[in-house]
């Protein structure tokens, strides 16, 4: 049995159990990873970028933007895409990892199971970056506002108290439930959408789709972000907690209410204090 598993192992190929603990384990480091580099490039001099501002300011970003042609617009752009992948990678990718774990066991016995399952993590990646797309343009048209118009900039506070009565709203929707239960069943989801016929475009449309679902269910409480501050380590640690508490925990429902009511007081309280 042993020189078997070494003739499998110098040929590239372990058995399903040993590749899947493989694949946990780079999906693993993954996300340690990017926890690691949003935390150092919080502490150096350039962790003010990661809070949507400054990028073409001073240093190395600057040069390139003169460098690059319409590098006003495409660097900064590029830096926000880099940002925002390492959010994803460290704040949601750990909430899809007991779906990851049931297709590895779906697919266990293929020779391409490590590239099917990277094929979902790029779809659902693709499916955040889209809906992060939006987000900072969203972002991006309220920081022109405040710049050309005095009045929005003194009443900037209600963009903010804005975000937070939204999300707390959507606490309570029907659709962010709707949303969870495609999460909280990860074997039926997947049931749903693999059939082997197609393997890489069926397993990059499972990612996409859980995405898109996760986005359904997730994108309020991510908007919180650009209220609290993009690169606040602490606040990303926990929002990420909230969000994988409420996809993958039994009890996870249980949060809706202290959660909305929570961030509806927030906001009041941000009203009463500025208005």
């Amino acid at each position: 049995m042993t020189n078997t598993k070494s003739a499998a192992a110098s040929v590239g190929y372990l058995p399903g159990p040993d590749r899947r603990a493989l694949s946990g384990w780079f999906i693993a480091i993954l996300c340690v990873t990017a926890w690691t580099v949003l935390w150092a490039w919080s502490g150096t001099p350039y962790g003010r970028f990661l809070m949507h501002e400054g990028w073409a300011d001073t240093g190395v970003f600057a040069e390139l933007c003169r460098a690059v042609p319409e590098g006003d617009i495409v660097v900064p752009a590029a830096l926000h895409a880099l940002a925002w992948v390492l959010m994803i990678a460290a704040m949601m990718l750990p909430t899809t990892l007991p779906l990851l774990d049931t297709f590895q066991r779906i697919v266990a016995g293929r020779a391409d199971s490590d590239r099917l399952t990277w094929l979902v993590v790029l779809g659902y990646f693709i499916a955040w970056m889209a809906f992060g797309l939006v987000a900072h343009g969203a972002d991006a048209g309220l920081h022109w506002l405040a710049g050309r118009y005095a009045a929005f900039a003194v009443y900037s506070w209600s963009v903010g108290a804005a975000i937070l009565a939204l999300a707390g709203w959507f606490q309570f929707s029907a659709l962010k439930y709707r949303c969870l239960e495609q999460c909280h069943a990860p074997f039926g989801f997947i049931a749903a959408r693999w059939h082997g016929r197609a393997p890489s475009r069926e397993a990059f449309r499972l990612g996409v789709a859980h995405g898109l679902f996760c986005v359904g269910c997730c994108w309020a409480l991510m908007l919180v972000m650009f209220v609290v501050g993009t690169g606040s380590i602490g606040w990303m640690l926990v929002l990420a907690t909230v969000m994988a508490a409420e996809k993958n925990l039994s009890w996870g429902r249980r949060l809706r209410t202290p959660l909305g009511l929570g961030l509806l007081g927030w906001a009041g309280v941000i009203v009463l204090t500025n208005a």
